[in-house]
């Protein structure tokens, strides 16, 4: 990577001052940290750590074995995006209920289930539909369609899951996050002033970041410059804006609500998670109360999430644990901090 001798790469690799702990919450930031090395161009006294910000990383077991309990109805066709496949619940994973006979299909866009769908209309199809802000104004779009086409052998089990409200929840926590890198891809979504009352209330800075690694440093940069203010700087304009895509909000908001929601790590969370409304639940296979999270014995991720614990601190990273043989979600998404560290 070609950094050169510019003035904020020379303040982020010579700061000296007081230790400081930035947090990413954004999966692909996580990844894009990882590959191009940036932890080892800051200053030590710099640590960067990951949050909650890959949406398979952050959901229950109860979620995953609700998923493995619908396969039990042979008329049942579980459809998934290939990370979640991968991911221990307390009952298994779907790549084993596959295994075992179960019908269990990895597609690349939620609108893939549709021609699956048209052509079996005797079978059930369920989409596993996980993601945040991002990804949930498409499934808004394939209620619509489903509705348009009359069809109804399509349900969703959302665990669609919002970020301001988490950032709340760490900002409340003993954590010490001195300032947060802003998720690009949520706030082109949703905007950036998303984050402007949980900047102000804890007068911790937010910089929405692209992804490149001179983006990121340049982003870390100001964060430096504007450790223990409460604002949001956008640094991102060419996809990020203050109130995001209007047209994509309003979709979202049409067909689905607030809730409370659980993630993996932080518990019940007020008012942080979406839900299809009442007069579409037809299309839900059970999405509400899936509460419960055990994560298997030894496993970190839930401190990893929270940026408590660096993934190579947790005992059986590297051993026990491994992407060919994951124990917790957090070494299975491409977006996981333990997969990307492994990596």
């Amino acid at each position: 990577m070609k950094t050169g001798d510019s003035e904020w790469l020379t303040d982020l690799k010579n700061y000296a001052g007081p230790p400081l702990k930035f947090m990413e919450i954004c999966g692909t930031h996580t990844a894009a940290i990882e590959r191009s090395g940036i932890r080892g161009i800051v200053s030590n006294n710099i640590k960067l750590v990951s949050g909650p910000g890959c949406p398979v990383c952050v959901t229950v077991t109860a979620y995953l074995d609700r998923l493995i309990e619908l396969t039990a109805d042979q008329k049942n066709v579980i459809v998934s995006f290939g990370d979640l496949l991968r991911v221990p619940g307390s009952m298994g994973s779907l790549s084993a209920a596959k295994a075992d006979g179960a019908d269990v299909r990895m597609v690349y866009s939620p609108f893939d289930i549709l021609p699956l769908a048209r052509a079996e209309r005797e079978r059930q199809f369920i989409f596993a539909a996980v993601g945040f802000e991002t990804t949930a104004p498409l499934y808004a779009l394939l209620i619509k369609n489903l509705i348009d086409e009359g069809m109804d052998n399509v349900k969703l089990l959302t665990s669609l899951k919002t970020m301001p409200e988490v950032s709340v929840r760490i900002s409340s926590m003993e954590s010490g996050i001195d300032g947060y890198l802003a998720p690009g891809h949520v706030c082109a979504v949703a905007g950036y002033s998303i984050f402007e009352p949980v900047a102000a209330r804890f007068s911790v800075p937010f910089v929405v970041s692209g992804f490149s690694p001179q983006q990121i440093l340049i982003s870390l940069s100001a964060l430096l410059k504007l450790k223990g203010q409460g604002v949001v700087k956008n640094f991102y304009p060419s996809a990020v804006t203050a109130f995001g895509n209007t047209k994509a909000r309003e979709m979202l908001e049409y067909y689905f609500e607030k809730g409370d929601a659980s993630w993996r790590g932080l518990g019940r969370i007020e008012n942080s998670g979406l839900y299809l409304k009442e007069e579409f639940t037809a299309f839900d296979a059970g999405s509400r109360y899936l509460t419960e999270d055990r994560e298997p014995e030894g496993c970190c991720c839930s401190s990893v999430i929270t940026g408590e614990a660096d993934p190579a601190s947790c005992p059986l990273f590297g051993s026990a644990c491994t992407p060919g043989q994951p124990v917790g979600a957090c070494m299975v998404s491409q977006e996981g901090a333990c997969f990307n560290r492994f990596r």
